[in-house]
């Protein structure tokens, strides 16, 4: 990882032109081979880029860029494309260099396999007397979330999504038409499940007979965490 602050313009051409003029800026050169722009605005997002592979070059500037204070050329090609990010470097201001090794990856916390055990293990949650069948419970068309019963006997379907969005409301509802002819579990009723729901989404299983049930997944992860203690 190469990190530099820097008086720069940049100058992108290929699948369509973009200039950025004579501003500080950081630079960010990763090992990957990737170059990111950065202004001190615009959130994560770069002003420009390259994506790898890419491959970099520096070289003198020509007596036209010196005249104008440019003091060294980088030039960033694409290795799969004509792209290239041309970097008219005037003055560094800050440089680092480090090897970060190789990244374990992100571990993200609150996904749809966290929220499908943490229903699961609380199934009462949709409602008193509710009994677990299984999780994954497997069909023709890919596995249901959860399937469960009622404190009247009824099989339950459960679709669960971080956010619902009309998708998952579609998908339950495939779920629905193939469980339903199984006379083992039918009738089965549909409960879309999500820490978010969209409002059209709402409106759409509440047309399909679905109820909705929004999770509260810290909530559910501090009786998870209770249960776990021996005192």
């Amino acid at each position: 990882m190469r990190v530099v602050i820097a008086d720069c313009s940049v100058d992108y051409e290929g699948r369509l032109t973009a200039h950025l003029p004579l501003a500080r800026r950081l630079l960010i050169l990763k090992a990957d081979g990737s170059v990111l722009v950065h202004s001190d605005g615009g959130s994560y997002k770069p002003l420009n880029w390259m994506s790898p592979p890419a491959r970099l070059t520096t070289a003198a500037p020509t007596p036209d860029q010196a005249a104008v204070g440019v003091t060294d050329v980088w030039t960033v090609s694409a290795t799969k494309s004509d792209d290239k990010l041309r970097i008219l470097v005037h003055e560094v201001h800050e440089e680092i260099s480090h090897e970060l090794g190789v990244d374990p990856g992100l571990t993200k916390d609150g996904v749809e396999a966290d929220l499908q055990r943490l229903l699961a293990e609380q199934i009462e949650l949709v409602g008193t007397g509710s009994t677990l069948i299984r999780r994954e419970y497997p069909t023709a068309i890919g596995p249901v979330d959860i399937l469960a019963r009622d404190a009247d006997g009824a099989t339950v379907a459960i679709e669960l999504k971080r956010r619902g969005d009309i998708d998952g409301v579609e998908q339950l509802t495939r779920y629905l038409e193939l469980l339903n002819r199984d006379p083992r579990l039918a009738p089965v009723r549909g409960i879309f499940a999500a820490q978010q729901i969209k409002p059209q989404a709402k409106v759409l299983a509440t047309d399909r007979g679905i109820d909705c049930m929004t999770l509260d997944y810290d909530a559910m992860r501090d009786v998870d965490d209770k249960d776990a203690r021996l005192f």
